[in-house]
């Protein structure tokens, strides 16, 4: 599938954005997939790879990207991860999403993609973005692993007092990961700017239906934080699915299948 890239910011903010997307049948009863990545994911990781599979096969159309410093962004001067806060990757989501979806659209979102996904649907409420029933363009959510808030909720909390003194000092601080070659990298940029983003505060109004899915085993974001979310959407249609011997990455093959089941639902329900 064609890579290509969506410039959004201006000036010495400007950054190329790369997606993939499909294009399907997409009409009111046949509703578009827009895939959300976690925190230093991509989109050719296997769920998003699965989304895309699935779409083809069905003839939805699909929308794949990586926020600046993620994947292929980092291939045309979007590679700046350092920069990247929860409101600059929204604003890259909701530029590529403007551009290259129309109609009624599934968010899919994996881990931070889900924080991206509310507040994404926040802004599109102030905008007033509609779809052809006189509701927003958000048709439904698929939520894996949902860590919004996960900055203030998950990771500092966590945090030893040299890793806060480590990003108050030299403003990132490094995680180990079970691969040595690897670290995660979070910067105060990103937790200064998580607080202007916060989803749970309160009655959360999706007006679609949300499906979670989450691991019972998943260490990075507990059951308890996805069931604090659920009880946040008292008048939405929310399906929690507990998978218990599930981690945070869902991505094995019977993960998977669950996750197409979750979407084929999805599909016959909006």
């Amino acid at each position: 599938m064609k890579l290509e890239f969506e410039t959004v910011g201006k000036g010495a903010d400007a950054r190329k954005i790369a997606f993939r997307r499909s294009y399907g049948q997409n009409t009111e009863g046949n509703p578009g997939l827009v895939w959300l990545g976690g925190y230093r994911s991509d989109m050719l990781g296997s769920k998003a790879q699965m989304l895309q599979t699935w779409a083809d096969d069905n003839n939805h159309a699909c929308l794949r990207h990586d926020y600046s410093g993620h994947g292929e962004s980092q291939l045309d001067g979007a590679g700046d991860f350092m920069k990247g806060n929860i409101s600059r990757w929204l604003e890259e989501t909701l530029a590529v999403f403007d551009t290259q979806t129309t109609g009624p659209q599934i968010l899919v979102g994996s881990s931070m993609g889900c924080w991206i996904a509310l507040r994404m649907l926040e802004e599109l409420k102030k905008r007033g973005a509609k779809k052809s029933k006189g509701d927003t363009r958000i048709a439904g959510m698929i939520l894996i692993a949902p860590a919004p808030d996960f900055t203030k909720e998950l990771t500092w909390p966590k945090m030893s007092e040299q890793q806060r003194e480590d990003v108050i000092q030299n403003g990132f601080f490094e995680e180990p990961t079970p691969d040595p070659d690897w670290k995660l990298l979070f910067t105060k940029t990103l937790f200064d700017d998580a607080i202007n983003n916060l989803v749970l505060t309160g009655p959360i109004e999706t007006n679609c239906p949300v499906h979670i899915l989450q691991g019972a085993l998943d260490e990075s974001v507990p059951v308890k934080h996805a069931l604090r979310l659920a009880e946040l959407m008292p008048s939405d249609q929310v399906t929690m699915t507990v998978i218990k011997d599930g981690d945070h990455r869902l991505s094995r093959e019977e993960d998977l299948a669950l996750l197409i089941r979750a979407i084929e639902n999805m599909v016959s329900a909006v």
